[in-house]
């Protein structure tokens, strides 16, 4: 039950645009809030609390179980209230430059896994680069050990991609699921973490 409900949940504002994901338990509890309605995503119907309890799961769907019956997983919620679109940034962090440069070294393209790589500055901390977006990189143990406290053209190690600030999307910092139904509610260029150039 603790696995379902931590899956993903799409929150759509009241315009039906995306905006985040939540866990299932944070979109039930905004439900029963009456802060945000279910949407069916196979015919876009919106379900209060009451409305939703009184489905019953279909073969094979996700389901909680609770003490008196049965409760379908929701997919999809829309806030009542909220028609906004945030201006997130993606927060430059340890976890999201992983997520960003897909656990690849950037310079000799291993992906060797999370223990061994680190992160390194293409421009040295000790010549004033600093830990942003735009000049910090993963690179394996043995290629920053190469590169040590140089740029990457002194060592002669040239970087695959340029780093980049991503750019936020509902689904960057959380969950690497693709649930079917929100394809309805999201352009194709929600589901790629890769890069604009």
């Amino acid at each position: 039950m603790e696995a379902t409900l931590t899956r993903p949940t799409l929150v759509l504002n009241r315009v039906w645009q995306p905006v985040g994901v939540a866990s299932v338990a944070r979109a039930l509890t905004l439900v029963a809030g009456e802060r945000a309605r279910i949407v069916d995503p196979l015919d876009y119907r919106l379900h209060s609390w009451s409305d939703w309890t009184a489905l019953i799961p279909g073969h094979e769907e996700p389901f909680l179980q609770t003490v008196s019956r049965r409760l379908r997983v929701p997919e999809v919620i829309a806030l009542t209230e909220y028609d906004r679109v945030p201006t997130n940034v993606v927060t430059f962090s340890r976890r999201n430059l992983f997520k960003r440069d897909r656990y690849t070294c950037q310079y000799c393209g291993l992906q060797p896994g999370s223990e061994e790589l680190t992160i390194d500055h293409v421009v040295p901390r000790s010549r004033g680069g600093l830990g942003t977006w735009e000049n910090c990189v993963l690179a394996c143990i043995d290629c920053n050990a190469k590169k040590a406290d140089r740029t990457p053209v002194e060592a002669h190690m040239p970087l695959r991609k340029r780093p980049v600030r991503p750019k936020w999307n509902p689904l960057y910092a959380r969950h690497d699921v693709r649930i079917e139904s929100w394809s309805k509610f999201l352009s194709e260029a929600y589901w790629t973490v890769e890069l604009d150039e």
